[in-house]
């Protein structure tokens, strides 16, 4: 397995993110063309292949500078349903995370619904703590 920073988007990549975002939730449009390019030019988009070249997962990772630090997150983590089980949500998330490392981050945070249970399994294995903190959201209209 190969994790890959993708840095251009084409519209094969744009059909294999719909295809993989559609495994995660069916609440998000996928990203057309020009919105997959600004992602991919800035932030960290990572897939994971096979030997074959077979898109087998992804992960987004952001760089963020607040008053307080730097911060790092974790998002869109989706792992297609025939490679679960198989590595490629930790090989993701630990390139994740050594990006963090690297860059010197106060912290790196993600979010998973209760719901995806070998997710959360996987994040506490790797170090992650659940923190007793309220996350609100709000969606404009």
């Amino acid at each position: 397995m190969n994790i890959e920073h993708v840095t251009e988007a084409d519209e094969e990549l744009v059909a294999v993110v719909a295809r993989l975002l559609a495994q995660l939730t069916e609440a998000r449009t996928p990203p057309n063309l020009d919105q997959l390019r600004d992602t991919a030019a800035n932030q960290t988009l990572l897939l994971a292949r096979d030997d074959n070249g077979t898109v087998l997962g992804m992960l987004t990772f952001v760089l963020y500078r607040v008053s307080s630090g730097l911060k790092g997150r974790i998002e869109d983590v989706v792992v297609d349903e025939s490679a679960r089980g198989r590595g490629v949500g930790e090989a993701l998330t630990r390139e994740g995370m050594r990006r963090a490392n690297e860059a010197g981050v106060l912290m790196l945070e993600l979010t998973s619904m209760p719901y995806r249970q070998a997710a959360n399994r996987l994040y506490k294995r790797l170090g992650f703590v659940r923190k007793p903190t309220n996350v609100y959201v709000w969606w404009p209209r």
